[in-house]
């Protein structure tokens, strides 16, 4: 369908106000997303280096590497990570 020339541009300013509008929208939440990633991602090293290093020390401390624990220390950092330990050695998960 033909559209005249006037109303290629008005279409094409609205649909980049569109995806600015959106764009600006979600750049926090995804920017946050991206930080929870990494930080999940360093909690994940921070647990195969501790589990690394307390066999290495004779430590009987495992902690298993899955996601939620990575995710509990990349949030909380060495507070979650003192957690995991309590729980660990309260309850035996």
């Amino acid at each position: 369908m033909y559209m005249p020339t006037g109303q290629n541009f008005l279409l094409l300013g609205f649909a980049v106000v569109v995806i600015l509008v959106a764009l600006k929208l979600f750049s926090a939440p995804m920017r946050w997303a991206f930080k929870l990633l990494i930080n999940a991602a360093l909690g994940f090293v921070g647990l195969l280096a501790f589990n690394a290093l307390s066999q290495w020390l004779g430590l009987n401390v495992n902690l298993s590497l899955n996601w939620i624990n990575a995710v509990v220390i990349g949030i909380l950092g060495l507070p979650g990570f003192a957690l995991l330990l309590l729980l660990q050695w309260l309850f035996g998960l």
